[in-house]
């Protein structure tokens, strides 16, 4: 492969990664870390272990990255979070 195609090629990475989107979790004193737990686990497909750890971060923290990837996707996920009554938006 030549050095511009391999340019070429790094570009293109560089912005799917740009098109990328997160969703932030943001810490509250109302919901228990098992129902934050539970509901990572549900609506972003986290690990037990993955969503304790988020939780932990959202709580000493004040937030936490839950989930990256492309808006379609993370639209509804987040909508699960907001509806479980958890504080969280899609940046």
């Amino acid at each position: 492969m030549s050095t511009k195609e391999q340019q070429s090629e790094a570009l293109l990475l560089e912005e799917e990664v740009l098109r990328q989107n997160e969703i932030v979790l943001f810490n509250d004193e109302v919901n228990t870390f098992d129902h934050v737990i539970d509901t990572l686990i549900y609506a972003c497909d986290h690990t037990p272990e993955q969503a304790e750890q988020c939780a932990l971060l959202v709580h000493y923290k004040g937030k936490c990255t839950v989930k990256t990837g492309f808006y379609d996707d993370l639209e509804p996920r987040c909508s699960k979070l907001l509806e479980a009554g958890l504080s969280a938006e899609i940046i």
